[in-house]
């Protein structure tokens, strides 16, 4: 599988499971309210975070290849466990998403709701474990390709936050009901399981 492909379907299984972020989007998109501006901020906030695993884990596999064979395994476990956790969820669906229209409330600015992505983002130490370190985990074992993979990921993330924001009010029927959560989440948690095999494998 090329790198770039690789990491399209590594990152948008990491990034589609519903969380704070997630539900932020797309409220904000259901709203209509400065859906660009956030948007913008949480993709660009993965292609630093990505670029920073890319880039330093790939450095560091470089200076020492024997990690590479470290690295598939640890990616492989941190992929199959984020699949265990998707697929509790599916069987035992929390809500959370259910909330995503949330009540009207006051508008807030744009800088105001940018500050709020940004805080989601940065202050969520689950993003440093999916973007920074399996992400770069998994993309040193590309070896040269490692930007490929890369690029690969931040074309899914800005897909993915594109397609919330922007598709809110298209997918708020759909995405109101609890079983169309609960299908996405057995999605994501198949797709973890077959990248983590092909990890392994080097399929």
């Amino acid at each position: 599988m090329p790198a770039a492909l690789h990491g399209l379907l590594t990152g948008l299984a990491l990034i589609v499971a519903i969380g704070s972020q997630n539900v932020f989007v797309l409220r904000q998109g259901l709203r209509r309210e400065h859906v660009l501006a956030v948007v913008v901020v949480c993709t660009l906030s993965d292609v630093v975070l990505i670029s920073a695993g890319a880039g330093g884990l790939g450095l560091l596999v470089a200076g020492a290849p024997q990690l590479v064979q470290v690295a598939r395994w640890a990616g492989a476990a941190f992929l199959v466990g984020y699949a265990l956790l998707a697929a509790r969820r599916a069987l035992r669906p929390t809500g959370e998403a259910l909330e995503a229209e949330g009540p009207a409330g006051r508008r807030g600015g744009t800088t105001a709701v940018a500050l709020t992505a940004l805080a989601l983002t940065w202050l969520n130490p689950h993003v440093y474990l999916d973007t920074v370190l399996l992400l770069g985990s998994v993309a040193a074992t590309h070896g040269s390709d490692r930007w490929q993979f890369a690029l690969g990921a931040i074309i899914g993330s800005a897909l993915w936050f594109s397609a919330l924001g922007f598709g809110a009010r298209a997918l708020s029927g759909p995405l109101a009901s609890p079983r169309a959560w609960r299908v996405l989440d057995a999605l994501v948690a198949v797709t973890m399981v077959v990248v983590a095999v092909m990890l392994v494998t080097g399929g």
